[in-house]
C-alpha cells in the first residue's frame, strides 16, 4: 500500500511516488510550508514550496532556474540519469523545459503560433468530431461498468495531439502507451532514458516524412519545420523533434486529468452539479475550481538555485533543488479563504497556478481549456445520468509524483438500464 506523508530520522517529509490519499496528503504537507524540505524517492533533498505566494514568488524569481547546470547533486553524480525520476527533468538544452533567460524566450516565440487563440479555435471542429465519435463508441456498453478514462478521457486529448501533429490514429496511440511508461514512478532503472529514446525517433521519423512533402502539411508539426525553413534563427530539427516530444507531455496528461478530475468532482458533489444543470455555475467556473480543488499536476520539478534565495524566512543555498507542490498550494488559506477543502464553482476568492506561473507558464493551456469546454458538456449531455460504479475511496492513482492520475475510472454511463 502507498503511504501517507512520513518523517524521516530528520524530521524532514518524505514524498512518496504514490500518496494513499491525494487531498489528505496536500493538507499535511501545506501545514509543514510555506517551504520544506522533502526527501524524495532514494533519499534524494529538496526544498518544497507549499504555499500560493512562495510558489508564485519562486516561479518568477530569475534566481532559480531550469537547467540542471545548477543542481550541485546531478553535477557531483549524486542524482544520476538512472534516478527515476529523472524523466520529469529535462537535461539538454535543446528543450525549452531546461532553458531560461534569452535561449527560454527564443524558443517560447518561435513556438507560440500553433498555440495562439486563433490556431487553437480552429481545432474546434476537429475536437467535436472526435468526441462524438469517441462518445458513440461507448454507447455499447452504457449499461455496464466500464473505465471512462482508458475509453474516453484519455482518447479524445491523444486524438487531439493526433489531428494537431498530423499524424495517424495508430501513431498516436502508441504514442500515448510510451508517454504512460515515461512518466510512471515505477519503471526499473534506466528504462526511462530507453523510452525518451524511443519517442526521439518516433518524432525524428515524423519530421523527416514532414520535411519531405512541407507543402502538403498544415499542422503543428509543419508550423514548427517552417520556422528553421523561413529563418536562420529558426528551429533547427532537433529542436523540432524535442519540442513535440515536449508538448506531448506537459500538455496530454494534464488534460486527460482535467477531464477525469471534473467528472469525478461532479459525481461527488451532486448539489454542484445540480448548480451547473440549472446554469447558476457555468462550465467555465466548474473546470476552474477543478483546477484548484484538484488541479491534474500535483508537483513541478525542479528550479535550481544560482545563488543563495532567502524564502520565507529560509534560505535555499546555490546548487539546491527547488520543487513546487501546486497541490500543497491548492490549500493555502490565505489565497482561496478557509473552505479550501469544498469544491465551489462559485469561488470567487483566490486565483490558481495549475498552469504554472511566470515565464514557464504552460503554453498549452488554452487548448487545454478549449478542449475542457468542449469534450465535457459533450460528454453529460449525451449521458447526463452517469455515475461511479466503484466507491470513490477505493479509486487508485497512478504511480507518479509529478502528476495526480487515476489508474482507472469505471463508471455507469446509463445507470438502470
Amino acid at each position: 500500500m502507498p503511504c501517507p506523508v512520513q518523517h524521516n530520522a530528520d524530521g524532514i517529509p518524505i514524498l512518496h511516488a504514490v500518496p494513499e490519499d491525494v487531498q489528505a496528503d496536500r493538507e499535511r504537507l501545506y501545514q509543514e510550508g510555506p517551504l520544506t524540505r522533502v526527501e524524495l524517492p532514494g533519499g534524494v533533498r529538496a526544498w518544497a514550496t507549499t504555499h500560493h505566494e512562495a510558489a508564485r514568488a519562486t516561479l518568477n524569481d530569475p534566481r532559480l532556474v531550469k537547467s540542471v547546470d545548477h543542481w550541485a547533486d546531478f553535477q557531483d553524480g549524486k542524482v544520476t540519469e538512472e534516478w527515476p525520476l529523472m524523466a520529469t527533468i529535462p537535461t539538454d538544452n535543446t528543450n525549452m523545459l531546461a532553458l531560461d533567460g534569452d535561449a527560454h524566450r527564443r524558443l517560447r516565440t518561435l513556438t507560440a503560433s500553433p498555440f495562439s487563440a486563433r490556431r487553437v479555435e480552429r481545432l474546434r471542429p476537429r475536437i467535436e468530431r472526435l468526441t462524438a465519435r469517441y462518445l458513440d463508441t461507448l454507447e455499447e456498453g452504457a449499461h455496464e461498468p466500464q473505465d471512462l478514462k482508458s475509453g474516453f478521457t484519455f482518447k479524445v486529448p491523444m486524438g487531439v495531439i493526433g489531428e494537431l501533429y498530423g499524424i495517424g490514429e495508430d501513431e498516436y496511440v502508441h504514442l500515448g502507451e510510451m508517454y504512460a511508461k515515461l512518466f510512471s514512478g515505477t519503471t526499473e532503472p534506466g528504462e526511462h532514458l530507453e523510452i525518451y529514446g524511443a519517442l526521439f525517433q518516433f518524432f525524428t521519423d515524423v519530421v523527416a516524412r514532414k520535411k519531405a512533402d512541407l507543402d502538403e502539411c498544415d499542422d503543428f508539426t509543419a508550423d514548427l519545420i517552417r520556422t528553421g525553413v523561413e529563418s536562420e534563427d529558426g528551429l533547427s530539427d532537433t529542436e523540432v523533434v524535442v519540442t513535440l516530444l515536449t508538448v506531448v507531455a506537459a500538455g496530454h496528461e494534464t488534460t486527460v486529468n482535467l477531464l477525469t478530475n471534473v467528472v469525478r468532482a461532479l459525481l461527488n458533489h451532486p448539489e454542484q452539479h445540480e448548480l451547473l444543470k440549472r446554469g447558476e455555475v457555468s462550465w467555465d467556473d466548474v473546470i476552474e475550481e477543478t483546477l484548484r480543488f484538484d488541479p491534474p499536476n500535483n508537483v513541478m520539478m525542479f528550479r535550481f538555485a544560482t545563488e543563495d534565495v532567502e524564502v520565507a524566512g529560509q534560505t535555499i543555498r546555490k546548487g539546491e533543488a527547488l520543487l513546487t507542490h501546486y497541490g500543497a498550494a491548492t490549500r493555502d488559506r490565505a489565497e482561496f479563504g478557509d473552505d479550501v477543502h469544498v469544491f465551489d464553482p462559485k469561488r470567487s476568492r483566490g486565483r490558481h497556478i495549475s498552469f504554472g506561473y511566470g515565464p514557464h507558464i504552460c503554453p498549452g493551456a488554452p487548448l487545454s481549456r478549449l478542449e475542457s469546454r468542449i469534450i465535457l458538456p459533450m460528454l453529460f449531455e449525451r449521458f447526463p445520468d452517469l455515475e461511479l460504479a466503484v466507491p470513490d475511496e477505493s479509486l487508485e492513482v497512478v504511480a507518479a509524483l509529478s502528476t495526480n492520475s487515476l489508474k482507472e475510472f469505471p463508471v455507469v454511463l446509463r445507470p438502470g438500464g
